[in-house]
Order: structure tokens, then C-alpha cells, then sequence
């Protein structure tokens, strides 16, 4: 699940992005795409687009990826599975010894040192597949 603290990462982020798509997708699968569709704010759209297997992943922010995790059995809640998320990622940060500069220059993604910053400590909006980009980097710098 993607709140957890991570010390590995596949080899690229979108190989992080389809594990945590599946795990998405069972999330849904457990309670309905009716009943994901009627407790989330997330777009039915959006949830079919998840449970297509061949299809692109959708584009969630990080709470509606959240929202979507928080229907599996026996996980947090939204709040606090974004929480989580984030203070993982700044834990991580420690642990690898990457600093924002360092975390920006090693993404694949157009996002500078504030920003990167902002968006770890939830002070902007943060995208789902930013959230894995970010993820990525630290994991794959994790001793």
C-alpha cells in the first residue's frame, strides 16, 4: 500500500504506479464500483479507468488515491493514509540522505525543489503519479 514506508522500489515509476494501481484496484473490487463511485469523490470514470487492466492509469490526486485505498478492509482513514504517506516520504528523505535539491534533480518529473517541498509537506496539492515519482526517488536511495 502506498502510505507504507518503502526501502525499495521497482525499477521505474511506473512499475511503482501499476503495484499501486493493483492495489487499488482490489480496493475496489471489494466494495463495488457503485459503492466506490457513492463513497468517494473520486469520478466513476476514474474508477472504471482503474479497473481496466490494459487502460492508462487514471489521474488522481493523492487524497482520491487515499479515498480509493481507504475502502480496503482494515486500512486507515483518508486523512490519515495521506498523512502517513507524506510523513513516509519525509522519513525516507532522512533515511537516504536526500535533501529537496537532491530529491528534484533526480526526478523524472518537471518539479523544482520548492515545489517538491510544498507538496511533501502538504502545503500544495500533490498529484498521485508526483507522489510516486517522489516515492520512487527516496526508495531507490534508501541504504
Amino acid at each position: 500500500m502506498f502510505y507504507e514506508q518503502r526501502m525499495q522500489a521497482p525499477d521505474s515509476p511506473a512499475s511503482l504506479r501499476a503495484e499501486y494501481d493493483e492495489d487499488l484496484r482490489e480496493a475496489v473490487d471489494a466494495v463495488g464500483l457503485e459503492t466506490a463511485a457513492d463513497t468517494t469523490s473520486v469520478d466513476a470514470d476514474q474508477l472504471e479507468a482503474l479497473l481496466d487492466l490494459e487502460g492508462e492509469s487514471p489521474d488522481l490526486d493523492l487524497e482520491e488515491a487515499a479515498e480509493v485505498q481507504a475502502l480496503a478492509e482494515g486500512t486507515p482513514d483518508p486523512d490519515t493514509i495521506v498523512e502517513m504517506a507524506c510523513e513516509h516520504l519525509l522519513l525516507g528523505m532522512t533515511t537516504a540522505v536526500l535533501d529537496v535539491d537532491s530529491l528534484a534533480g533526480e526526478l523524472e518529473i518537471d518539479l523544482d525543489a520548492k515545489e517538491v517541498q510544498q507538496k511533501i509537506e502538504r502545503r500544495a496539492p500533490m498529484s498521485f503519479d508526483e507522489f510516486v515519482h517522489v516515492q520512487h526517488v527516496i526508495a531507490s536511495g534508501s541504504p
